[in-house]
């Protein structure tokens, strides 16, 4: 009905399927009386709606031209506005009357409404505005015969689920999901507590474990090419990866991935795929096989500076000729002609013959919020306009041979701060060495120098101090590129490197390309002959092992994920604030309302000093739930704050993710509980 002054008249404007008034009362009809009545005002009219619950009322219409009387019975709006929902991966609730009247539909009968929607769901475009009314081929009318279904389906089962969008509620949309009950943990349903104002949550149902996987069968699709029949038979070592990330770490922007990854060793199931697909182990990563089989993978191996993962699926589950690609052993050049085999939006594969432009070192902007990026690394670019549609691919000769992975990487726009994507190229050989020690059942593990480093060439070499004798040794090296490698910035807890230190020599091998520091990898320390304010000297230079670049630990505490600085951090800041360092935070959490924003470092609780994550464990633990307490925190820009904020352990449970490799997910969850009694408000 349409708003009024005390001189108009009120106006039905929308009449709800199968609700009292269907039938009854029509569009457009005028309200002149109620119960004899005259009524003009919502105020009254609400009056008259509430004293009369679960009874009839008479109303006089003005339709057209002429009066009609109808009995409409007046029902309770409570009866129809949810009192509960379920969290299962997800959270899901009836369609409120608020909802049905906005999109002009019945109350009941379609289902569930999505409230917050699972990962796996997000990929095929079920949103906040969706509502499910079938799941695995069974008919999904309200919440509860949504429990019914979802407590049948086992963990990790990828189901139908057939729903509607509510502003187009005529089309029925059909997608694949996969149903995660094991980062979820049990399913809860909440009912609301009018006496207290809250939710009281209830533990419904333990998951059913995952079906036993058995072997499948499938047969790739051909990609027709006269020209480069060797060339094209590399589909047969491409599978996609689908990943999902249930836990926000290391920065990272987004709840799920897909891409490409390309198959290094069939028999081991080896995939190498590209970092802004798996950013981190606390993920579940799904490959499927030519399009038909889908299983689980398994995070083995996170490069820290290259950008690129390897993932390791079970083998013994695909009955597919699925192809170890032939990694070349020489390093792609500038000039080298190519076949360029990529994925595109669509993830159709495509072809053509290209040369390579450029082999040069990427240098990709560090982010306003700290994440993965690719560091001392030389990119190949290819002279094809194809490329830059295609996410993932090869570069590879007509013989099959790959010479060069085509990856993505994530970046940031320097204007905007948006999420932009690069594409290059990352020469095979430098994917050997990592290749071999997962081949032979080993967890690879590199050393590396925690350094950013730049090129500079011999004009600026001669300004910063280069003799001329290793000018000449440079140009006998290279004569394609006469550069030498600087020190742009010293990663966090490095003291062995300065910056603008320019390296010569590591272990007397004379350094020139980023390809070069492959001997990095095997060697606690290096002797290194570099030059420093003009002066040249010889020093050693320690290494770290990549293993602990890795996060292992994470806490999500009121709606925060507290973890140590990542490595991303390590890249851009000179000192650690604290070792309890905000990745993210929840959108409408205790976290977002009192401004703890990503980036920060907290210092303190209620005045006691937390350095890490240990004794920040320790003293949130000792506060009662609904207390006020205060924390202190250093933006990344060393800027201290001191918050006053809410504990809500109601809703937001202090829980701890712990890196377990005997665990089956691969990282053990822990819920900890407030040590004292807690406080009412």
């Amino acid at each position: 009905m349409t708003n009024a002054e005390n001189n108009n008249l009120l106006v039905a404007q929308v009449i709800l399927p199968n609700g009292p008034a269907y039938h009854k009362i029509q569009e457009g009809d005028i309200l002149l009386k109620v119960n004899d009545e005259l009524i003009n005002q919502f105020v009254r009219l609400d009056d008259i709606l509430d004293t009369n619950v679960g009874m009839d009322i008479e109303l006089l219409l003005q339709r057209g031209s002429q009066e009609v009387m109808v009995k409409v019975g007046v029902e309770d709006l409570h009866a129809i506005t949810p009192d509960r929902f379920v969290e299962v991966a997800g959270a899901f609730l009836d369609l409120s009357y608020q909802k049905a009247r906005y999109y002009a539909l019945a109350v009941k009968g379609h289902g569930v409404c999505v409230c917050e929607s699972p990962i796996s769901f997000q990929i095929e475009g079920i949103s906040t505005s969706s509502v499910i009314h079938a799941i695995d081929n069974r008919e999904i009318h309200d919440l509860d015969s949504f429990v019914e279904v979802i407590k049948s389906i086992p963990d990790r089962a990828r189901v139908e689920i057939c729903y509607k969008d509510l502003q187009s509620p005529h089309i029925s949309h059909t997608g694949f999901v996969i149903i995660d009950r094991h980062w979820s943990g049990r399913m809860r349903m909440a009912i609301r507590n009018d006496k207290t104002g809250l939710w009281d949550f209830n533990d419904i149902d333990d998951p059913l474990p995952p079906q036993k996987r058995v072997s499948q069968r499938a047969n790739f699709a051909q990609v027709p090419s006269l020209n480069y029949p060797k060339a094209v038979e590399i589909i047969k070592s491409f599978v996609k990866a689908t990943t999902f990330i249930p836990v926000n770490l290391d920065g990272f922007p987004f709840t799920w991935k897909i891409g490409h990854g390309l198959v290094a060793d069939a028999n081991k199931g080896l995939v190498v795929v590209s970092r802004a697909i798996v950013p981190h182990t606390a993920c579940d990563v799904y490959i499927t096989i030519a399009n038909s089989i889908v299983i689980e993978g398994k995070v083995v191996f996170l490069h820290p500076l290259q950008n690129y993962a390897i993932v390791q699926y079970d083998p013994s589950l695909v009955n597919a000729p699925v192809q170890s690609a032939r990694l070349s052993a020489e390093a792609i050049k500038q000039g080298e002609e190519t076949i360029f085999f990529g994925f595109n939006y669509n993830r159709r594969p495509e072809v053509v013959k290209t040369s390579v432009t450029d082999v040069d070192m990427v240098t990709i902007p560090a982010n306003t919020s700290p994440r993965y990026r690719a560091v001392n690394i030389d990119a190949a670019y290819v002279d094809t306009h194809v490329a830059s549609r295609c996410q993932d691919g090869v570069l590879v000769n007509e013989d099959g041979v790959v010479q060069a992975l085509w990856l993505t990487c994530l970046g940031e726009h320097s204007n905007d701060d948006t999420e932009v994507e690069y594409y290059l190229g990352l020469a095979s050989p430098l994917l050997l060495p990592i290749i071999d020690q997962a081949r032979n059942d080993m967890r690879p593990s590199l050393r590396i120098l925690n350094v950013q480093l730049l090129t500079i060439d011999m004009s600026e070499a001669r300004i910063m101090g280069i003799a001329e004798e290793w000018i000449e040794r440079v140009e006998r090296k290279d004569p394609a590129r006469h550069q030498l490698l600087v020190v742009h910035k010293v990663d966090f807890g490095n003291n062995s490197l300065q910056e603008r230190d320019v390296i010569l020599t590591l272990n007397d091998e004379l350094i020139t390309r980023t390809s070069d520091l492959d001997i990095q990898y095997n060697h606690e320390s290096l002797d290194a002959v570099i030059v420093r304010k003009r002066q040249q000297i010889s020093i050693k230079v320690s290494t770290i092992s990549t293993a602990e670049l890795e996060t292992s630990r994470a806490l999500l505490f009121c709606g925060a994920t507290l973890q140590c600085p990542h490595h991303a951090v390590q890249q851009q800041i000179s000192r650690f604030h604290s070792d309890v360092y905000i990745s993210s935070r929840m959108r409408g959490s205790p976290a977002w309302n009192y401004g703890l924003s990503p980036s920060d470092f907290i210092t303190e609780v209620n005045g006691i000093s937390t350095p890490n994550l240990d004794t920040f464990l320790n003293v949130v633990k000792k506060i009662p739930n609904n207390t006020y307490f205060s924390i202190k925190v250093v933006t990344f820009n060393n800027i201290p704050s001191v918050k006053t904020m809410k504990k809500n352990e109601h809703y937001f449970s202090t829980t701890e993710f712990v890196k377990d490799e005997e665990d089956p997910l691969g990282w053990k969850k822990i819920v900890h509980e407030v040590e004292i009694e807690n406080k009412d408000e």
